[in-house]
């Protein structure tokens, strides 16, 4: 008998959104046994892409959460049978709804955070693609599904190598939200691997002069401007390593980066009797975005199969510190738990969005989450309203001039 899973896809117009309706279509053609079912397509203000997806898929719910679109998107699917929905709070209530299965979250920013906690509060799989969750409001996210029986599965290509390589035989962690786990004692450290983004090479002389096309110029991932930016700076991995910190239950000190140009090792796991264990595979966002969904099965895929013969070699390097000051920061942060990652991430994502457009130099970045880390005390156990108000508190701090570095203009 065939088993149907009722796909809620947060995020569909960007790259995993549509690499998941991708991977979701190829499923349902190739296993008879293995049906996905879209219940709801998201986006923001991608009106036209979204009534697209929703008049190929025929989901029961699409929703715009910029309310100024509904009116277009009602027009657009007009005839059909697709309940619309609009405003912030549509993603919160299509993230519980009892016909879902798997909540897919692809919502770049904190933006989709309250949609995951009711999805956890409601006990269901998350695949979670976007690190803002977990960096935001990982200590209560991680407690939220423990205590509701939610399965927290990583889509970001980096946590999925760590979560394949931890696979217990053993049937993993009794009660733990990320399933399958080898116990914590059994590892010796986890490895993070990062493509080094177009500045690898750079010195700290070199990143002043960066500018914005550069930035965007990623030699191995399509993605959108702001991962692309964050990859740029290392922010990106310094954000997984705060995610890995929840995910996987696991000490600051036990967390690395390692530099891997070529993009082929996605992570790797050390344990305590040496053994080093790794996922291999080209760079193609569709293999995690399948086994989250399939997990624990593994099925065909429409991923790129890797060519071993043809590679030549893998490389690996520590990163500069001194060049990448945000990885530094990431690692502080990370260890200082609490309300600092909220701080971090939310005046990253407003420093971003001054560069892009052409208000900062690429190194007023890091120097803007630095002022407002330094200007923030740090406390423990916050509150969901606590995070978000620190969430706006930083932004403002960015947008509003508070810190000096903002008036180093590009």
């Amino acid at each position: 008998m065939s088993t149907i899973k009722k796909v809620a896809i947060l995020g569909s117009t960007g790259s995993i959104g549509k690499n998941a309706l991708r991977v979701i279509e190829s499923l349902n053609a190739t296993n008879e046994q293995a049906q996905y079912q879209v219940v709801a397509l998201t986006a923001h203000s991608n009106v036209e892409l979204l009534a697209e997806q929703a008049r190929r898929y025929k989901p029961v719910f699409a929703a715009v959460t910029d309310a100024g679109y509904e009116k277009t998107l009602r027009e657009a699917l007009s005839g059909l049978d697709i309940n619309v929905l609009a405003g912030a709070d549509a993603l919160i209530e299509i993230a519980a709804l009892d016909q879902v299965d798997i909540v897919l979250t692809a919502v770049v920013g904190s933006a989709g955070l309250e949609a995951v906690l009711a999805a956890a509060k409601k006990g269901k799989r998350l695949a979670i693609a976007n690190k803002e969750p977990l960096v935001v409001a990982g200590e209560l996210l991680m407690a939220i599904a423990n205590e509701n029986g939610a399965q927290i599965i990583p889509v970001d290509s980096e946590h999925s190598a760590i979560f394949q390589s931890m696979q217990s035989s053993g049937g993993g962690r009794a009660g733990y939200p990320v399933p399958g786990l080898v116990a914590a004692e059994q590892v010796e450290r986890v490895i993070l691997t990062s493509s080094g983004g177009p500045f690898r090479k750079a010195s700290p002389a070199d990143i002043e002069k960066v500018t914005v096309e550069q930035a965007l110029a990623h030699p191995v991932w399509d993605m959108g401007p702001k991962i692309t930016i964050d990859s740029a700076t290392m922010m990106n991995k310094a954000l997984e390593v705060i995610e890995a910190r929840w995910l996987f239950d696991m000490p600051v000190d036990k967390i690395e980066v390692l530099i891997h140009p070529e993009s082929i090792v996605h992570s790797l796991v050390e344990f305590v009797d040496g053994s080093v264990m790794a996922q291999l595979g080209t760079p193609d966002m569709c293999l995690p975005i399948q086994y989250a969904l399939t997990y624990p099965r593994r099925l065909a895929s429409v991923a790129e199969r890797l060519d071993l013969g043809r590679l030549g070699g893998l490389n690996f390097e520590k990163p500069n510190l001194e060049t990448f000051r945000a990885l530094a920061l990431g690692f502080e942060v990370a260890k200082s738990g609490g309300s600092a990652p909220v701080v971090f991430n939310a005046a990253n994502e407003a420093a971003v969005k001054e560069f892009l457009a052409g208000r900062i130099k690429f190194v007023s970045i890091v120097k803007l989450i630095e002022c407002c880390l330094e200007k923030h005390q740090v406390r423990q156990n916050l509150s969901l309203d606590e995070l978000l108000e620190l969430d706006d508190w930083a932004r403002t701090e960015v947008a509003g001039k508070a810190c000096e570095p903002r008036y180093a203009t590009a």
